[in-house]
């Protein structure tokens, strides 16, 4: 039994689904792998089932009725892994704009320091990423600084979707209370374990865009992310939970 599992959420990622999974389980440290795949009309579901055969009692799969976005799908995935009693749980993404290989620094660092929570962190060092487009990279380091000034986490990069929480952190918080299901999620559920006074820690990683599939990203979770985090910061000021 493995202490340390990994999320990966899919929603048509036959491309990808199969070359990250055999990346992961290719590492020294002993992961599992939990994929929430939203019904993906490629056969992404399919894809792991069929891994499923070679990786035994590794590999799972959660598979949802549709696409209800990536915050549901990582509560859904976190409900499932404290369920089985793991102690560190891993949001990764399935395109490889998360190199599979800073799972182990990620988990080294939890397991060895006082961190509660530590982030692949795309601008601790910097800025560490790879074929985006300028206007991007300034939307995203953009929305870290407005994230930092409205709800005074120093956290570098709350937007972070490469993450490692420890078990107690996502026990203590409400998941059923989280309220965004975009990229907002990842700046809500930081925000979270900010007010419980966990520690977060940075770690620098190079994020590097997806080449194959297509983006997720859309007009309606920019403006979540904008928006939400206003109301978000503003209902912990009557809300200690």
């Amino acid at each position: 039994m493995s202490d340390a599992i990994v999320i990966i959420p899919t929603y048509n990622e036959k491309e990808n689904i199969e070359p990250i999974i055999e990346a992961v389980f290719a590492l020294s440290n002993f992961f599992h792998v939990l994929v929430v795949d939203d019904n993906s009309p490629d056969g992404t579901a399919a894809l792991v089932k069929k891994m499923q055969s070679v990786f035994l009692d590794k590999l799972y799969l959660l598979s949802r009725s549709a696409k209800n976005g990536l915050g549901t799908a990582y509560i859904d995935g976190f409900k499932w892994c404290l369920e089985r009693d793991y102690d560190y749980i891993f949001e990764m993404d399935a395109d490889f704009s998360h190199n599979p290989e800073d799972l182990v620094r990620l988990y080294q660092t939890v397991s060895t320091t006082d961190a509660d929570v530590v982030v692949g962190s795309r601008y601790i060092k910097g800025v560490n990423v790879v074929n985006w487009p300028l206007t991007r990279i300034l939307l995203s380091y953009g929305a870290s600084l407005y994230v930092k000034l409205i709800t005074g986490m120093r956290v570098q990069d709350p937007t972070a979707g490469f993450v490692c929480y420890s078990q107690k952190v996502l026990k203590a918080i409400n998941l059923d209370e989280i309220k965004f299901i975009g990229y907002a999620f990842q700046i809500e559920m930081k925000f979270k374990a900010f007010k419980k006074g966990f520690k977060i820690v940075e770690i620098p990683i190079i994020f590097t865009d997806r080449i194959r599939g297509k983006s997720k990203m859309s007009s309606g979770i920019i403006s979540e992310a904008i928006f939400g985090v206003i109301s978000m910061k503003w209902n912990s000021l009557f809300n200690k939970n």
